[in-house]
C-alpha cells in the first residue's frame, strides 16, 4: 500500500510512527496510508521555509512571475492527472475536479501579475527636500491549512499569492485527501520554485498546533469549519501572528414570486447537490417568499429522481460519494431527525440503496424548516436542501441577516429594485443576483462575514496581497552637509 509522505526542502520524507488511512470514497476501501507529522517533522518544514526565505525574498519580481507562468502551463498540461487524483481521494466527479483546478488557475494567473500588485507609493517634496515612499514586503513564513473539499483550489488560492509576495510556505492539507498537495508542490518545483519555498507536511492536531505555536511562523491562512476557524484565529493571533481563518456557511437562496420557476429550480438543484453539497458556497437553504414555494418545491422534487449518483470516475455520474463513512452517517442524521422537529421530508435520500461499500447517500429535500431546527441551524455539508417559507421580502432579509453565518447568498427575481435592495441590506460577504454560487472571479477576493470569517482579509485576489505583505514607509532627505545643523525640537513641516 502506497505511503504518502511529506515534501520538505524539495525531498519526500517522513517517519512512519503514526499514519492515517486514505480511502477511495466510491468503494470504501483504503487505498493509501499518509504519514501524520510529528512536532519534529513540522519543525523541520518550518526550518526549511525559514532558511529559504532570504533567497526567495531577494528574488526579483520578474523571476517570481516566471515561476507562476510556468506553473500555469504545467497545471494546464497535467490537469487530467490532477483531477484523477482529486476524484480518487475526495470522490467528486471528474468534471467537478477539473472545474476546481480551473478556479485555482484563476488565482495563479492573478498572482502572476505580482509586479503590479506589489507597487508602492511615492510622494515628492512632502517637506523641503524630503520625499516619502512606501514598499510592500513579505511577512515571512506562512502556514496554509487547507480543507478536504477543495484539495487543489484552496491551496492554489493561498500558496500562489503567498509566494508571489516573497514569502515561504508550509502547507498542511487535509489528511483525508493529501496526494493532490504533494502533486502541486512537485509542479511548483518543476516550474522553478527553489526547494524549501513550499513545503508540505501532513498531519492532524499535533501538526496544526505546532504551526500555530511556532515563533518562526508569521501568518496563518485557514479554511474549514467555524469552530475550528475560531479556535485557530484565537490561538494564532494570541501569539502575534497575522491570521485569516475562513469558517463555515449556511447559504440562503431567496426566491421571489416573480422569479422564473424553472430556472430557479435548476439553480437550486445545481447549487445544493453539486459536489454532494460538500462546498462552503453550496446553497443549503431555499427561502421561498409568498406562495412561490407551492410551485418551486414540486419543481425541485421532479428533478431529483433524474440525478445520477455514482463513482466520480463514471462519466455518467453527476454526484459522487461523501468523503468518509462517518460524515455520511452524520449527514443522514439531520434528515432522519427533521420530521421529529416539525419539518416535512419531501425527498429522503437516506433511504436510497447503493451497491458496494462506498460512502454514497441520496439527495434530500426538506420543507417547512424553521430556525431552531438542527437541519437549519447547523452546517450539514452534504446533499440536503432545506426550504424555509416566509410571507414577505423583508422577512427574507431579516432571516438571512439573523443567521450566524454570512458567507454567500443569492436572490432570484426579475425585479431590479428588489435585487438592489437585497444587495444593499443583506449582511453577507458574497451575493449573487440570479447566480446561485457567487464565487468571485480571480480579480476579486473570496470571503464572508460574521461567523464565516475570523480576521480582516479575504482570500485570494487583491486582499491576499494585502494579507501576505507588510507595508513599510521610508522618509528620505539628502541634505547639503554644509547646511546641516542640530535640531532638538520635534520634527515638523516647513
Amino acid at each position: 500500500m502506497a505511503l504518502i509522505r511529506h515534501l520538505i526542502d524539495g525531498t519526500e520524507t517522513g517517519e512512519t510512527a503514526r499514519t492515517g488511512a486514505v480511502y477511495d470514497p466510491a468503494t470504501g476501501e483504503q487505498q493509501h496510508e499518509v504519514v501524520l507529522g510529528s512536532r519534529a517533522d513540522v519543525e523541520r518544514a518550518i526550518a526549511a521555509a525559514r532558511a529559504a526565505l532570504p533567497g526567495w525574498r531577494a528574488t526579483s519580481l520578474t523571476k517570481r512571475a516566471d515561476v507562476l507562468f510556468r506553473l500555469r502551463h504545467l497545471l494546464t498540461e497535467r490537469r487530467d492527472d490532477l483531477a484523477a487524483i482529486v476524484t480518487s481521494e475526495h470522490g467528486k466527479v471528474l468534471s467537478d475536479a477539473a472545474g476546481e483546478i480551473g478556479r485555482g488557475l484563476e488565482n495563479v494567473e492573478f498572482a502572476s501579475g505580482l509586479i503590479n500588485q506589489l507597487k508602492g507609493e511615492f510622494s515628492e517634496q512632502v517637506s523641503t527636500g524630503i520625499d516619502v515612499h512606501s514598499v510592500k514586503q513579505p511577512v515571512g513564513v506562512v502556514a496554509c491549512i487547507t480543507p478536504f473539499n477543495f484539495p487543489v483550489m484552496v491551496p492554489l488560492w493561498m500558496v500562489a499569492s503567498a509566494i508571489a509576495c516573497g514569502n515561504t510556505v508550509v502547507l498542511k492539507p487535509s489528511e483525508k485527501d493529501p496526494s493532490a498537495s504533494v502533486f502541486l508542490a512537485k509542479l511548483f518545483l518543476e516550474a522553478g520554485l527553489p526547494a524549501g519555498v513550499l513545503n508540505v507536511v501532513h498531519g492532524d492536531k499535533e501538526a496544526v498546533d505546532t504551526l500555530l505555536d511556532s515563533p518562526d511562523v508569521s501568518a496563518v491562512s485557514f479554511v474549514g469549519s467555524t469552530p475550528i476557524a475560531r479556535s485557530i484565529y484565537q490561538r494564532a493571533s494570541a501569539s502575534g501572528k497575522r491570521v485569516q481563518a475562513l469558517g463555515g456557511a449556511k447559504n440562503h437562496m431567496v426566491v421571489l414570486e416573480d422569479a422564473d420557476i424553472e430556472s430557479a429550480a435548476d439553480a437550486a438543484v445545481s447549487a445544493a447537490y453539486g459536489s454532494a453539497g460538500e462546498r462552503c458556497m453550496a446553497v443549503s437553504v431555499l427561502v421561498a417568499v409568498g406562495d412561490v414555494g407551492d410551485r418551486l418545491v414540486p419543481a425541485i422534487e421532479r428533478r431529483l429522481g433524474d440525478l445520477a449518483i455514482g463513482a466520480g470516475t463514471d462519466a455518467a455520474s453527476e454526484m459522487g460519494p461523501l468523503i468518509t463513512r462517518e460524515h455520511r452517517d452524520k449527514v443522514a442524521s439531520y434528515v432522519t431527525g427533521a420530521a421529529a422537529e416539525g419539518a416535512t421530508v419531501v425527498v429522503d435520500g437516506t433511504t436510497k440503496q447503493f451497491d458496494g461499500d462506498g460512502f454514497f447517500i441520496g439527495v434530500s429535500l426538506v420543507d417547512d424548516v424553521k430556525p431552531g431546527m438542527r437541519v437549519y441551524d447547523d452546517e450539514i455539508f452534504g446533499p440536503v436542501l432545506s426550504v424555509v417559507r416566509v410571507d414577505t421580502f423583508d422577512e427574507a432579509i431579516a432571516l438571512v441577516n439573523a443567521n450566524q453565518y454570512g458567507n454567500g447568498t443569492a436572490i432570484f427575481t426579475r425585479d431590479g429594485g428588489a435585487a438592489r435592495q437585497y444587495e444593499f441590506e443583506v449582511e453577507v460577504g458574497m451575493v449573487g443576483v440570479n447566480v446561485p454560487i457567487p464565487v468571485p472571479v480571480g480579480a476579486y477576493s473570496f470571503g464572508g462575514w460574521k461567523g464565516s470569517l475570523f480576521g480582516d482579509s479575504h482570500i485570494y485576489g487583491p486582499e491576499s496581497f494585502h494579507f501576505y505583505t507588510r507595508s513599510k514607509v521610508v522618509t528620505t532627505r539628502w541634505p547639503d552637509p554644509v547646511q546641516s545643523s542640530i535640531q532638538l525640537a520635534f520634527p515638523g513641516n516647513s
